[in-house]
């Protein structure tokens, strides 16, 4: 039999992705700086800028994936 051929994933399954992968960056970043900071190491800003700039990255990708979704039920099926 044939298989399908594959399919790129669309825009928003992109951003749905990207958004938990920078939510998992966030939250290991933060666990990192913490640690860091616990023994007492400076390395731990860095940590923290980290945390603050895949934070920012998450809210925007959630952003994007909740536009898309809306103007996709808005269009609605094309007659």
């Amino acid at each position: 039999m044939p298989s399908e051929p594959r399919k790129t994933p669309s825009l928003l399954a992109q951003a749905d992705r990207l958004a938990v992968f920078t939510a998992v960056v966030c939250v290991l970043s933060v666990a990192a700086a913490v640690v860091s900071f616990a023994k007492g190491y400076w390395i731990g800003a860095i940590w923290v800028l980290l945390a603050g700039l895949s934070s920012n990255m998450t809210w925007f990708y959630v952003r994007r994936a909740r536009l898309t979704r809306a103007r996709d039920r808005n269009e609605g099926p094309a007659h």
